[in-house]
């Protein structure tokens, strides 16, 4: 009691705290909160993953014009089914058959409020208590972030920098256990920029098969790639091992704010749906909100009719500060840039504290980098496509070296 007042019973979720502390927006709130408010400089947001906030990057009109059409019809006013609009999901059906061997049929398409939703949803499909899953490292951390929250027991494998960031797949088997459920592939890489090859993927699906285990594909950057290595889909490999595929039109089409993704049951053999992982995926999307329904009534016209010439625009435009910001890395001595990104909108770098003066550790330099520079990095990656990132590799080569 206190004050004569009722002693209430309620209290905060203290399992919500780990998990956020380990996500990348706790980790970026922490860098922010570094910025000086009386520094007239503009900020340098090379931690963003939003690429529609910088002129250069705009959707195409294409897209824009089937979001009013899908209003201005008032056919999709209304609640959408738990699981998407028919015509959504066959839409997205067709257009990722377009670089399959096998056809997907409009079940196998759960439509989610964006990319991350879908690795909530396949996240909860899985977990079971006990059961650990295999994550990459580098990787992108809400999967870390959404593993402690469902109780996942999480193990990392390494992904090699002088194998251009391909999985370390002996690791991978020493890792795994009778309690191991599924493992992760980020492809094209976030945070490394990476590109797997049809014969690497082939590998980490024959291995996967091997322990027994489901790949979880994370494939929102699918298709944005601009080296020598062309986007081979890991649900080409589908007959190999079960794949949940996951995507989103955020990136390709510039629209993050649209909260539009799927994740896919890859799997013609039918494995999936045997161990109840189906079962599970519909009873979350039961249970949980669905994106906007105009939104799901443009995807198909989306999908259909943009052009060539607007997805070759952002290739040629992530090409082109991909070269600037790996060239840039290379002038500078206390960093350093395993491959150059071939896809995504991320480079891995790797910083030399040593030759550093009076920076403790990485978390000291990000902090102190937005505090004197007003330039935003985050431990996992840098954006490599802000406009205004030129500025960032000057200021580097101006850091106070021993």
């Amino acid at each position: 009691m206190e004050n004569g007042s009722k002693q209430w019973r309620f209290q905060g979720s203290k399992e919500l705290n780990p998990a956020s502390a380990i996500s990348l927006r706790g980790v970026l709130d922490l860098v922010i909160g570094n910025l000086r408010t009386d520094d007239p400089r503009p900020i340098v947001p090379l931690g963003n993953g939003d690429p529609s906030q910088f002129p250069c990057f705009r959707t195409s009109t294409i897209a824009e014009d089937a979001i009013v059409d899908a209003l201005h019809s008032a056919k999709h006013n209304g609640y959408a089914p738990p699981l998407g609009v028919p015509s959504a999901r066959r839409a997205i059906a067709d257009y990722l058959n377009l670089d399959l061997p096998y056809k997907l049929s409009a079940d196998d398409i759960y439509l989610t409020s964006g990319c991350i939703q879908a690795i909530e949803v396949a996240l909860a499909a899985i977990a079971r208590p006990g059961t650990n899953i295999l994550l990459p490292r580098p990787g992108f951390t809400f999967y870390e972030s959404r593993a402690a929250h469902n109780h996942l027991q999480v193990r990392h494998f390494n992904l090699l920098p002088d194998k251009g960031w391909e999985v370390d797949l002996d690791a991978v088997e020493a890792l795994a256990g009778e309690k191991t459920v599924a493992m992760v592939i980020i492809n094209p890489g976030n945070p490394c920029g990476t590109v797997y090859s049809y014969e690497h993927l082939k590998r980490v699906a024959e291995t996967a098969r091997k322990l027994g285990i489901l790949v979880i594909a994370d494939e929102v950057y699918g298709h944005l790639t601009f080296g020598s290595t062309p986007f081979v889909p890991m649900a080409v490999f589908g007959s190999i091992v079960p794949v949940l595929t996951l995507g989103s039109i955020s990136k390709r089409w510039i629209v993050p704010g649209w909260r539009l993704g799927w994740l896919v049951t890859s799997d013609p053999n039918g494995i999936l749906r045997k161990s109840g992982i189906v079962d599970s995926i519909t009873g979350y999307l039961n249970i949980t909100a669905n994106p906007a329904t105009f939104i799901q009534g443009a995807v198909p016209h989306i999908l259909e009719n943009t052009k060539d010439d607007f997805f070759s625009k952002i290739i040629v435009t992530l090409r082109e500060a991909a070269e600037i910001c790996y060239n840039g890395i290379k002038e500078v001595p206390c960093l350093s840039c395993a491959k150059k990104p071939e896809g995504s909108m991320f480079v891995m770098v790797k910083l030399n504290i040593s030759l550093l003066e009076d920076i403790n550790d990485d978390m000291d330099f990000y902090k102190k980098l937005a505090k004197e520079e007003s330039v935003i990095i985050v431990p996992v990656g840098l954006t490599f496509w802000a406009s205004n990132g030129k500025r960032a590799l000057i200021f580097f080569n101006d850091w106070r070296y021993r």
